[in-house]
């Protein structure tokens, strides 16, 4: 069965790591949310300015056509905070599988704040969490905490799928 999944959360919950690791499982094609992001987007983030929903929306719909045009599935990691988001993308991609990562804010913010070279400023992080909307009833997907190791995530995640 192909399996078209987002990868979402927080920065620095680990949405990159988890969906390659998905992706490699699933023998299906990953991409990261943030090479879709325009130089725009990139260089508002860089300067600590969160981005609004204007931003944010031909970005998501770029995300929804990449999923949609891989017939036998694939994987992206975007943060897909809110769920007026995950709607844009499922506008594309209407089979579409959310694995929310979540977790112990602290922890997450460790993560984030150890990550070098990306950039997504740790000021943006309340900005993030203020948006943050969980997974809500009638939308597929799981949401999973992000304390175990990779791999117990992403047997969770598999798990979720039915594989």
């Amino acid at each position: 069965m192909a399996h078209r999944i987002v990868v979402g959360g927080v920065s620095g919950s680990g949405k990159s790591t988890v969906g390659k690791e998905v992706a490699e499982r699933l023998g299906v094609p990953f991409a990261d949310g943030d090479d879709f992001h325009s130089k725009a987007n990139v260089d508002k983030m860089t300067a600590g300015i969160a981005l609004d929903d204007e931003d944010r929306r031909p970005w998501l719909l770029e995300i929804g056509a990449w999923l949609k045009g891989h017939d036998h599935g694939g994987v992206v990691a975007c943060s897909a905070l809110r769920r007026s988001y995950r709607d844009l993308i499922r506008q594309s991609c209407p089979d579409l599988f959310f694995v929310q990562l979540t977790g112990d804010r602290d922890l997450i913010a460790q993560r984030q704040a150890a990550r070098h070279g990306h950039f997504m400023p740790t000021s943006l992080m309340d900005s993030q969490w203020a948006t943050f909307e969980p997974i809500a009833d009638g939308e597929a997907g799981v949401v999973v905490d992000v304390g175990p190791a990779v791999e117990k995530l992403v047997d969770q995640v598999v798990g979720a799928l039915g594989e």
